[in-house]
């Protein structure tokens, strides 16, 4: 199952289609959250979300974390084909990258990997949970300055400390999931199911 969490003012569908672009998911049920708390787009009026603010930071965590368990559970019920969820990999981009990261480490099934665009790892994770995820890909455009180029190579330093198996990709471009992103997260995917 390859599980996805959209950026801030996002909803489901524009992560739903960044993971369907990524050749290699076709062999994968594919699944977008979107987050719980949602508002109205002012340009457009269209309804997006947001995975948290500030406020109340620990409990909306909690709320989240519950939440995604839940959306687990029920794509897999709603799937007959899936008996079990063997292998579980949860993709990000920008402020979806801290619930693919939380998810992950306080996920029941097994999780094979992370795939992270734009946005750097909570730093409320321990190492202890951080161990929890066997491999990750990150990325970054050069021009990305929502996640600067020091955050990058701390959340390198700090998966690897933990013994996670590190993939960094950065490229020519800014905020995005680029093609590069999606060239990068199909070798990830095939990778892990070899």
């Amino acid at each position: 199952m390859l599980v996805g969490f959209h950026g801030y003012a996002e909803d489901a569908e524009a992560q739903l289609e960044r993971l369907r672009a990524i050749p290699e998911s076709t062999g994968w049920l594919t699944v977008s959250i979107q987050g719980l708390h949602r508002f109205y787009q002012r340009r457009t009026d269209r309804v997006v979300a947001s995975w948290m603010t500030r406020q109340d930071r620990e409990l909306a965590i909690a709320d989240n974390i519950a939440y995604v368990a839940k959306c687990i559970d029920a794509a897999a019920a709603e799937w007959p084909t899936i008996t079990t969820i063997p292998t579980i990999v949860f993709a990000g981009f920008s402020q979806g990258v801290g619930m693919a990261f939380r998810a992950a480490v306080n996920s029941t099934h097994s999780v094979a990997g992370v795939i992270a665009a734009g946005g750097d790892i909570p730093p409320e994770l321990t190492p202890d949970a951080l161990k929890r995820v066997n491999a990750a890909l990150i990325a970054r455009g050069r021009s990305d300055d929502p996640y600067p180029k020091e955050k990058f190579a701390d959340d390198q330093r700090r998966l690897r400390e933990c013994s996670v198996s590190v993939r960094a990709l950065e490229f020519n471009g800014g905020h995005e999931w680029s093609g590069e992103v999606v060239a990068a997260a199909s070798h990830f995917l095939r990778d892990i199911t070899s």
